[in-house]
């Protein structure tokens, strides 16, 4: 629909008065990376990386427009059987970026905005990027043509969409893997592909004293697993590794429980199943957030909570939350 369409509807109410007549529900923001200048890393995060100021015009559209609430609020009302505010939104991030602390942290403490942030926990200790973002880099900045996949297959890289089609087929097989077994993948294109990320890169990543810094600032810190797989595919015994594993070392570091997690979603689908939801309760777990999209609702599992991606944009922002709170789908 073309944006000034959506500006109008927007505009006229119409949809605020239909997500008005609707039971209230909770829009789960999901957020990754925020720097100055998106595009000096989209060879490695890609298009996960919001401008700080977009973001900046973003959460002063929910302290205006809406009710931003935490995590704990939000599920409170949820197990309490209570009504949850009228236009409640929470904000998320995912994997632990440097950036959560130094750019994003300040603007939600100016604005009152309170966040969940979500840390892999391997990333953090050993300050590298998550998987996705080395394999990213290493196929779009190889001078090689051509890679083999282990698997009898040789992918041809000699133009942008040959690369991207390799990357998404490594990707596929990456997330299906965990601890030594994807770091030996990962490693191998690397080598393979003559092509890794320079190690000023560890710098994108937050340490421990910054993780400790969001919760001095009043917000919540949970588990992305160690390793970013997708917990659907990996072993079950795997599986729980990643939960306990990840859970246990920022207990150990933060000094504080760990009571969420987030499903990281690095390829393939689904990223959850009932297998992963029944784990991570008998773990210890109280809450878990996917990216199936989507409000959260009273009587929906909190072990399993949909969340929105947000847009690069505040009118498209304001767009899908108005929608998503009409009922319609995002």
């Amino acid at each position: 629909m073309k944006d000034w369409i959506k500006k109008g509807i927007v505009a006229s109410g119409a949809l605020r008065l239909a997500g008005d007549m609707r039971a209230a529900g909770a829009a789960i923001l999901m957020f990754h990376s925020v720097l100055p200048d998106p595009s000096l890393q989209v060879d490695s995060l890609g298009d996960i990386v919001h401008s700080g100021s977009e973001f900046t015009a973003q959460m002063e559209l929910l302290a205006r427009h809406y009710h931003p609430i935490s995590l704990d609020d939000a599920v409170d009302c949820l197990c309490a059987g209570e009504a949850l505010p009228k236009r409640s939104v929470v904000v998320t991030f995912d994997d632990g970026y440097a950036d959560n602390f130094e750019v994003a942290m300040p603007v939600l403490n100016r604005l009152g905005v309170p966040a969940i942030f979500y840390v892999t926990v391997d990333c953090i200790e050993n300050r590298k990027l998550p998987w996705p973002s080395r394999l990213r880099f290493a196929f779009r900045r190889t001078k090689v043509n051509a890679w083999d996949n282990r698997l009898g297959k040789s992918w041809m890289l000699t133009s942008p969409s040959d690369r991207e089609a390799a990357f998404l087929h490594a990707c596929d097989r990456c997330c299906q893997l965990s601890g030594v077994a994807q770091e030996e993948f990962v490693s191998y294109v690397e080598r393979e592909l003559q092509a890794c990320l320079p190690g000023e890169s560890s710098a994108l990543m937050m340490t421990y004293d910054q993780v400790r810094g969001l919760i001095h600032h009043g917000h919540l810190v949970g588990s992305h697993t160690m390793t970013h797989p997708n917990m659907a595919y990996v072993k079950e015994d795997e599986a729980h590794r990643e939960f306990t594993d990840s859970k246990q070392r920022l207990e150990s570091q933060l000094g504080a429980p760990i009571r969420h997690f987030s499903y990281p979603c690095p390829a393939l689908s689904p990223h959850w199943n009932d297998r992963t939801v029944q784990q991570s309760r008998a773990l210890g777990y109280e809450t878990g957030v996917t990216t199936k999209s989507g409000l959260t609702r009273p009587g929906d599992n909190v072990l399993c909570l949909n969340r929105l991606r947000p847009t690069k944009t505040v009118e498209g922002l304001r767009w899908n939350l108005e929608s998503a709170f009409a009922g319609r789908t995002v």
